[in-house]
């Protein structure tokens, strides 16, 4: 909170009170920011989807490298889930979007879903 000390005028000479002043202070509070919330893009295993298309997905919409991108598509192979990234909820739900359309597109049935982190 900041505080300005201001100096106001009460009266004037001609009003017979005589030249008398005072202090005030304004306050104005600075708005706190809010961090955003944040959001896990999370592939959903499934029996059809082949391993080299995830592969692809994670190289092509989350910039990973082929070695990030094995281990993530193992890792979503052996426990049926794998996160892809943590993102601001508009970004995390493009990125959903955009995988499933691109899956959908190569008639593959794979499933991106986000979840507040």
């Amino acid at each position: 909170m900041i505080a300005m000390p201001v100096r106001m005028q009460q009266g004037s000479e001609g009003d017979g009170g005589g030249p008398s002043r005072g202090t005030s202070v304004i306050t104005r509070t600075k708005p706190k920011t809010k961090k955003p919330s944040l959001y896990r893009v999370l592939l959903l295993n499934d029996d059809y989807t082949p391993m080299e298309f995830v592969i692809h997905i994670l190289e092509r919409f989350f910039q990973k490298n082929r070695e990030e991108a094995t281990v993530i598509m193992l890792h979503v192979h052996n426990h049926g889930v794998g996160e892809c990234g943590v993102f601001t909820y508009e970004v995390a739900e493009t990125k959903v979007t955009q995988v499933m359309d691109f899956a959908r597109q190569h008639q593959h049935p794979l499933q991106c879903v986000m979840e507040k982190k």
